[in-house]
């Protein structure tokens, strides 16, 4: 008898989990996988491109081509082409002969609009870094303290019930004691339940978390428009006639009216721009996903801790509208799923109860305790 009451005890004490360590508040996770890879590839990728746009530049010299009358010299050669990449105005005709003209500033500026773009898209992932994740952290922190406490206090709870089945003289009385317990609620830990129950009337967290994506969702329509624009209106003309009589040049004879010119970068700014907004669209359905994400609860962490005697707050149905910082809190409770170490514990215990035949019997983690304790088998049948 001594023998399966020190593997019971054994069993036990192996079931609780060690205490977490302080690298827990460091390894947490404060962004969704899918904000994570939106951030990396909306900021990362106009970087990345510009990077080689100035590359190309440094290492290419001259951004323009222009064809210079055989008489100039190679000083004036130069300063033909300095002259029409400062102005970048192209002179021409209408179908009625009247003399127009029409800027292409916006290809000189357009690396520098891409480092725009990039700061732009990352001010979504700053809002939610300084606005929301400090107080995320800090419930994050808790909660999942409170529900790896809550199992080991289940377990101490079935070791106390061993101690004192052995102790007790009259079995009966005990058994009665402990479904008297049960009836009035005694195995209740309901701070974390109450915890969590205020979080769904709360909505600041999932409040910044639909404006960042709408602001990132804003900021994608933006830069495709953008770039829909340039390609409409200038990402075609590759070639344009510049104009060098203008100031001490403007009374010289010699000096053509019109010099033709041709952007040497032009094809690399167009697989720039094709790809970024290429890449853009594609990512605006991921934002959609995100955003929806929150029209609808994740109940399958819940419903493995509902084998704690304390938590029911699926059973109660006190999920309403998910809309709340409780299931932003769910979101990333899963996120950091690895720092949660009773859920696996729990997983494996629901498991094992849907393959246990008596499993009507079981309805919480103390109930499966008793049992693998052996309790349940000294229990009188009335």
């Amino acid at each position: 008898m001594s023998l399966s009451h020190t593997a019971a005890e054994y069993m036990l004490s192996d079931a609780l989990l060690p205490d977490p360590s302080s690298s827990r508040a460091k390894g947490l996770r404060l962004e969704l996988p899918s904000d994570h890879l939106l951030k990396f590839v909306t900021v990362g990728l106009p970087l990345f491109l510009v990077s080689l746009a100035f590359a190309r530049e440094f290492s290419a010299g001259s951004q323009i081509s222009c064809f210079s009358p055989t008489n100039f010299t190679g000083k004036q050669s130069a300063y033909t082409d300095t002259a029409c990449w400062d102005s970048l105005i192209h002179h021409g005709f209408d179908a009625e002969g009247r003399a127009i003209t029409k800027s292409l500033w916006a290809l000189k500026v357009f690396p520098y609009s891409l480092l725009v773009v990039a700061v732009l898209m990352y001010l979504p992932y700053l809002l939610w870094r300084y606005a929301a994740a400090p107080a995320l952290h800090c419930d994050l922190l808790f909660i999942i303290d409170e529900l790896d406490k809550s199992y080991n206090r289940s377990v101490r709870l079935v070791q106390h019930m061993k101690k004192v089945q052995q102790a007790s003289a009259e079995p009966e009385q005990f058994w009665e004691e402990y479904e008297r317990a049960r009836r009035e609620r005694y195995f209740e830990f309901p701070l974390l339940e109450r915890y969590l129950t205020c979080k769904q009337h709360a909505h600041a967290l999932v409040f910044i978390y639909i404006l960042r994506n709408l602001l990132l969702l804003l900021f994608l329509a933006a830069t495709c428009l953008y770039l829909v624009f340039l390609h409409l209106n200038i990402f075609f003309q590759d070639e344009f006639s510049c104009s060098i009589k203008t100031g001490l040049l403007e009374a010289e004879p010699h000096i053509p009216s019109l010099i033709p010119c041709k952007l040497v970068f032009f094809s690399v700014f167009q697989l720039i721009s094709l790809s970024v907004g290429s890449v853009y669209v594609l990512l605006i359905p991921v934002v959609i996903y995100n955003a929806l994400q929150l029209c609808q609860w994740d109940k399958g962490l819940l419903s493995v801790y509902e084998m704690l005697p304390a938590f029911d707050l699926l059973s109660r149905r006190m999920l309403t509208c998910p809309l709340n910082d409780l299931n932003i809190i769910l979101l990333f409770l899963r996120a950091n799923i690895s720092e949660l170490t009773s859920f696996s514990r729990l997983n494996a215990v629901s498991a094992l109860r849907e393959a246990t035949a008596n499993k009507e019997d079981i309805d919480t983690v103390i109930d499966f305790m008793t049992l693998l304790a052996g309790l349940e088998t000294t229990k009188p049948k009335h």
